[in-house]
């Protein structure tokens, strides 16, 4: 199936599973779900991956509507869905990943590490400091390609840093760097797929610096 855009049928999907998180409302909506909102993330998903092929040890992960009841009790279904490409193995949010996200109120897609390990983060940092130049260099023009600048949740106390090119990176203590959008032409558009693609193939050295530590 080739990438022909998200619709209004999809964000009405996704309205209506935030007001009605059951599984009669669900039961009732599934073809919608798989019509407008599981079969184009997947043909989307496929045509984005489609372009990291030749990257070793980089995996394509669609999400899954349905919550973990264990973990969720009071609520069966999530309220977006994504898909990321990332290396396996462990909780997902603990190693950096190139994504994209529907949800009630649009999208975003771009590169993230939200939540490494405190040991991860430290070699990290050691990994940037001992490579200074080249780290700024990269994330500079991951930036000027993109369009998105590389922010993210910082320490009240900022970890001690010699280098001043690279201080900005020790005061974060994750990486975001994310295109937002409300839903708009490009959403439901099959243009989208070149616009994500682009935009996770200008992250991709970003994030292989952050991967291999």
């Amino acid at each position: 199936m080739k990438f022909e855009g998200f619709s209004p049928e999809t964000m009405d999907f996704l309205w209506g599973i935030r007001f009605n998180n059951n599984r009669e409302w669900f039961m009732e909506h599934k073809q919608d779900y798989q019509t407008y909102l599981y079969e184009p993330m997947k043909a989307l998903a496929n045509e984005v991956a489609s372009a990291f092929e030749q990257t070793d040890g980089l995996r394509l992960h669609i999400s899954r509507i349905y919550k973990d009841m264990r973990m969720h009790p009071t609520k069966f279904y999530k309220e977006s869905l994504w898909f990321c490409l990332r290396r396996d193995g462990g909780l997902w949010l603990s190693h950096p990943c190139l994504c994209f996200e529907v949800r009630p109120e649009g999208y975003r897609y771009g590169f993230i590490y939200p939540v490494p390990t405190t040991a991860d983060l430290q070699a990290l940092r050691s990994k940037i400091a001992d490579h200074a130049d080249e780290f700024v260099k990269m994330v500079r023009k991951a930036e000027q390609d993109s369009g998105i600048r590389l922010d993210g949740d910082r320490y009240k106390r900022p970890k001690p840093c010699d280098n001043e090119k690279i201080a900005e990176f020790f005061g974060m203590k994750n990486f975001l760097a994310l295109h937002e959008g409300e839903p708009d032409e490009l959403l439901f558009s099959p243009k989208l797929a070149e616009e994500v693609k682009k935009v996770l193939l200008a992250w991709l050295p970003v994030h292989e610096f952050c991967r291999n530590i």
